[in-house]
């Protein structure tokens, strides 16, 4: 198991960091950060196996490549550039070799293979139009999808931000098709989206109104029950914030998004109904948390700070949900990706 960190390249950063794992007993810290891919702006990274697969920002172009590793060095396997910006998140799918972009700057959802060389093919992509776009300022130049994955069934889901709204798609004989839109309040800058374990309902973060909106839903008939919207900072912080991640545990017992501007991680408990409730707000001891991710027991928690260059490390309560900081003020330049692999 290792940690890996990326995010932007504008000021010290130079490409993908490795953070050793430093375990005893049931504790854990992390050791000096130690670039090992050199690339532009990876601002966020998934992986299969010996591979990694990273948003790419080079020059005029942007993409994604592929990297494998090979005598403890990833060496550059496969790129996929355009003209412009590059990409906002990637997903993947490890079953099929599938790989799913979502571009905020030019509202262009993609779909990609890859093969266990790392050779990557475009196979389909679609363009989000400005059908619903929202009163805030970051939403009158488009629609901006930021997230593009997999929904339990096996469908498509994207995020649009400018569009306030959760898009479904099916991907058939290499084709994607709209299937169903959710509608998220006007101004909620629809970001990321998790799923309980049924599949039944699903949690998606606002990033402008800093918002959880709890969504039923059945992706048979793709009808949608509006159930009810949480706020992911205290009433009384009237500063300028804007949600980010939003992961679920395992159990489907906790929800958690980070806040950049209050510079926390929120957890929520997820009762009986699927309604939220409030369990705790935690400093993550530095500046614009976008990132943050568990190992895979979820005992451990790291968060990546972007503009304070430093990370935090937690213990996670699998009972309370809590987390408990337990190493504080890890340089690692620029984060925006936290990932725990193999």
């Amino acid at each position: 198991m290792k940690l890996l960190i990326g995010g932007y390249t504008k000021k010290n950063a130079t490409g993908i960091y490795q953070l050793p794992l430093i375990k005893s007993d049931n504790s854990l810290q992390l050791g000096e950060a130690q670039e090992i891919i050199r690339i532009g702006g990876p601002t966020y990274f998934v992986q299969d196996n010996d591979l990694i697969f990273s948003i790419n920002n080079t020059g005029n172009q942007g993409g994604i490549s592929s990297f494998k590793l090979s005598n403890n060095n990833y060496l550059a396997q496969d790129s996929y550039l355009t003209t412009g910006s590059s990409p906002a998140y990637i997903g993947i799918n490890r079953k099929q070799k599938l790989l799913y972009t979502a571009n905020y700057h030019t509202a262009v959802l993609a779909v990609f293979s890859y093969e266990a060389n790392g050779q990557i093919k475009l196979l389909d992509s679609i363009k989000h139009t400005a059908d619903t776009l929202g009163p805030c300022p970051e939403q009158a130049d488009g629609p901006h999808p930021h997230f593009f994955d997999q929904t339990p069934q096996g469908n498509l889901v994207s995020c649009d931000l400018g569009n306030d709204c959760v898009d479904f798609y099916s991907f058939e004989h290499n084709h994607l098709n709209h299937l169903a839109k959710y509608q998220n309040e006007a101004g909620f800058g629809s970001r990321h989206i998790v799923f309980n374990k049924d599949g039944n309902y699903f949690y998606v973060v606002g990033e402008l109104s800093s918002k959880v909106n709890v969504v039923h839903f059945d992706e048979q008939n793709w009808t949608f029950t509006n159930i009810a919207t949480y706020s992911t900072i205290p009433e009384d912080f009237t500063a300028h914030n804007g949600a980010a991640a939003i992961r679920i545990s395992n159990d489907g017992k906790f929800v958690y998004v980070s806040n950049r501007g209050h510079d926390s991680i929120t957890v929520f408990a997820v009762k009986n109904d699927h309604t939220l409730e409030l369990r705790q707000t935690v400093s993550t001891f530095g500046e614009f948390p976008r990132d943050f991710n568990w190992d895979n027991e979820q005992k451990f928690v790291v968060v990546a700070n972007q503009n304070t260059d430093n990370a935090t490390l937690y213990t996670r309560d699998g009972n309370s949900g809590c987390l408990t900081p337990i190493q504080k003020n890890i340089s690692v330049p620029e984060g925006t990706c936290v990932l725990f692999c193999n």
